[in-house]
């Protein structure tokens, strides 16, 4: 009876989340249009990263898969701790489950105050949709069985301080993206063993050893919408400046909604990621009604991405689209009155982009990089010649 009172007690408190994700609209469906019925289960071994390692795009680009991340310092030595917890998603579960309340909210609000207590940026809760499950490991090609009933998405951010310093494709970007991936990661492990701990059956599931398709997950548990960037979710209050991990359990919990801020038609009115992009794999234009295995979104072209981030010459990796978007702000009041803006006025939409530019946001404040350019070839630390340039440097 104390346990439920306590946790009867925690509802009361003041806001959970960081981010005011209380005042944003839930909807019943994502904004994108999903069939259901025409998603296919997506194979690992099929990603862009992964067919340029087996050598899909050529000699060169199978070169650089195995040191893209690793040719920078900082983002191998990241990289490198991340891979210490490829093992760590899973294992044995309490025979004995703990005496906790029988009420989904009560536990879903535990479970989120517990990834914030491990220092997550934002936590989404969803059933896991089936098809959101790989059908075959990347490591051994194995099919996929996962059958837990809920997914629990932890966010990380990137970090505004750096991304307003870079450029987008430099030296840091890849260090950007595996912050994200080995925190969130670290938090999705650590959240995982609790829970197992309680007497359920939990995994963890990072950019070392995913079973689950993150995007759908992330719309299904409102964390944002799907954007121009292929796909990529967008949040209200970070953009598309995260990465995230996932827990996937039985553990029964409270399900958030999707949300809608409005950014189908803010991305349709913008197109400023597509303008910027060194590789030119993001389309202008409205988003045609093209369909991609169930889901309706804009025409990406994954070869050239992959290709861009894989094959970069001017730095680790690529992150341009994330660095321009007009999303990308620091959480200040000035900006939480022009994301309000966004929101919930359509007409101003059309104007954000130009804001963006007027406002010198789109250039790098290159004053305030604090990290230094460095590359590792074949073991010797080189200040490379051509850094901070935004064009695509690879071979064609």
């Amino acid at each position: 009876m104390a346990i439920v009172t306590t946790f009867q007690r925690a509802l009361n408190t003041s806001r959970l989340d960081p981010y005011p994700v209380d005042i944003l609209k839930r909807v019943d469906r994502p904004t994108t249009l999903i069939n259901e019925a025409d998603v296919e289960r997506v194979d690992e071994r099929e990603s862009g990263f992964n067919r340029a390692q087996r050598g899909d795009f050529g000699p060169y680009l199978q070169r650089e898969r195995s040191r893209f991340v690793g040719k920078y310092p900082l983002s191998g030595a990241i990289a490198k701790m991340s891979g210490i917890l490829a093992d760590a998603v899973d294992g044995i579960v309490a025979a004995n489950k703990a005496p906790l309340p029988d009420d989904p909210e009560v536990m879903a609000r535990h479970i989120k105050e517990t990834a914030y207590f491990l220092r997550a940026d934002l936590v989404g809760i969803c059933e896991l949709p089936p098809y959101a499950v790989y059908s075959h490991s990347m490591e051994t090609g194995d099919p996929i069985e996962l059958n837990h009933k809920y997914a629990i998405a932890i966010v990380i951010d990137q970090d505004w301080k750096t991304a307003e310093a870079a450029v987008g494709n430099d030296w840091i970007s890849a260090a950007m993206s595996f912050v994200a991936y080995s925190t969130s990661g670290f938090i999705a492990c650590i959240l995982a063993d609790y829970i197992r701990r309680l007497g359920y059956p939990a995994r963890a599931h990072h950019a070392r050893n995913y079973q689950v398709v993150v995007p759908p997950i992330l719309l299904w548990a409102g964390i944002g919408e799907m954007c121009r960037v292929g796909d990529i979710v967008l949040n209200p209050f970070l953009g598309t400046r995260f990465k995230a991990a996932i827990v996937t359990t039985d553990l029964p919990l409270a399900i958030d909604k999707p949300i809608d801020f409005g950014l189908q038609d803010f991305c349709s009115k913008c197109g400023q990621c597509a303008r910027y992009c060194p590789s030119g794999s993001i389309p202008f234009g409205k988003k045609a009604t093209h369909m991609h295995n169930g889901y309706e979104k804009w025409a990406n072209d994954v070869d050239k991405c992959t290709k861009q981030r894989v094959g970069n010459k001017t730095g680790a990796s690529c992150g341009v689209c994330i660095n321009v978007c007009p999303w990308n702000k620091p959480y200040t009041p000035f900006h939480r009155f022009i994301q309000w803006t966004m929101r919930n006025i359509p007409f101003a939409r059309r104007f954000g982009p130009w804001g963006d530019e007027m406002m010198g946001y789109v250039k790098p404040k290159l004053e305030r990089k604090w990290w230094f350019d460095l590359e590792d070839v074949d073991g010797v630390l080189t200040v490379p010649s051509r850094a901070g340039e935004r064009g695509n440097n690879i071979p064609k």
